[in-house]
């Protein structure tokens, strides 16, 4: 296919929950007004404050083609997804009278497609909504599967709600734009569905790290669809996380931690990256990894530019936000763990030694 041509990449689900499609390619905004459907009046654009000028032109656009489109700009980032965020878009549809047969688009990375779905999910109990990911993080994580979610106090996304988008329109022209940190801490996402389900990845980004780093370059274009391609294939078979979907959370564990240690001023991906190098240390350490495959995780996320080390004295904070990690059940901590490149499992772990003898691998 000419790289120029979109691609379709299908997400399917129940008759209850729907079916949908990510389309990759360029050019994509003039394909928004079908997919929103002739039942849709109203569209509620959500877009963050660096997105102004965007939020715009989409508002523009639909305005064009006959819809009545407002915005809701909401702070940058990690910022924005609060609950007193989440009620200021509620308060934009009540005073715009949006019903359920009308929509909200979201525009922006993946902070923004996690509060913008969970509005979407929450208002009148669900109304439609359709993501425009602007950064290589949204394309290939946030904005596919249907995993909405805001930040309180005490952790990340404890506060959300399953509510996939009617499609995803990933538009690699804003990759392009993207500045080079943001793009190399979304690649964290891509290698971690390197190691979980797809080695290629991880030879392709050997091959070329420069062109793998590249916002215009086609062998991103094909790490990006192949991530998603990974991940449209779990969420298909489950939605819900009740069982495989769990295995994307590969190294996001003590990611989650570190960015709530942080007080997020971490990009998400760069501590995926750390959260990645401890995950393959666990597993060596259970005797499930082989030596060379866990140092592979270093080596790769070194040669991008990515942290693979923490601080050594935040390891009892870092403990205490794992521990509210959605995935452990009463006091135990469940892990995703590798039997292999392409093999993820998950290890539940009494004994919070061991968690501290593979931190003390990564510490710095």
């Amino acid at each position: 296919m000419a790289t120029d041509e979109p691609t379709i990449i299908p997400v399917t689900g129940s008759a209850a929950e729907g079916s949908y499609d990510v389309v990759v390619g360029r050019g994509l905004l003039g394909r928004l007004p079908e997919i929103l459907g002739e039942r849709v009046r109203r569209v509620l654009v959500i877009h963050p404050r660096a997105l102004r000028a965007t939020g715009d032109t989409v508002r523009a656009e639909l305005a064009d083609a006959g819809f009545t489109a407002v915005t809701a700009e909401i702070p940058d980032a990690e910022e924005g997804k609060h609950i007193q965020v989440a009620a200021f878009c509620w308060q934009v549809l009540g005073q715009n009278d949006f019903t359920r047969s009308d929509a909200v688009v979201t525009v922006g990375g993946g902070a923004v497609t996690d509060l913008g779905g969970f509005v979407a999910a929450t208002w009148l109990r669900g109304v439609r909504v359709v993501h425009l990911p602007t950064s290589l993080l949204a394309m290939v994580d946030a904005a596919v599967g249907g995993k909405t979610g805001i930040n309180t106090a005490e952790g990340k996304n404890l506060v959300g709600a399953f509510h996939p988008p009617v499609a995803v329109l990933a538009d690699l022209d804003a990759l392009a734009t993207l500045p080079k940190n943001e793009l190399v801490t979304g690649l964290a996402e891509v290698v971690k569905c390197g190691f979980i389900a797809d080695p290629a990845i991880l030879d392709i980004i050997e091959q070329d790290t420069a062109a793998a780093t590249d916002g215009t370059s086609p062998v991103l274009r094909d790490l990006v669809e192949r991530a998603i391609r990974v991940k449209a294939d779990i969420v298909s078979e489950d939605l819900r996380e009740a069982g495989r979907r769990e295995y994307l959370n590969y190294g996001h564990t003590l990611g989650h931690a570190i960015e709530l240690a942080e007080r997020y001023s971490w990009r998400h991906g760069a501590a995926v990256s750390v959260g990645l190098v401890f995950a393959a240390e666990l597993s060596r350490m259970v005797g499930r990894l082989g030596d060379a495959d866990a140092d592979r995780h270093r080596t790769i996320l070194e040669s991008l530019g990515l942290p693979v080390t923490y601080r050594r004295d935040r390891w009892a904070s870092l403990l205490d936000g794992m521990r509210r990690d959605k995935k452990s059940r009463g006091d135990l901590l469940r892990f995703v763990v590798l039997d292999g490149i392409g093999r993820p499992g998950m290890l539940e772990v009494p004994d919070t030694s061991l968690l501290f003898a593979a931190y003390q691998e990564i510490a710095s």
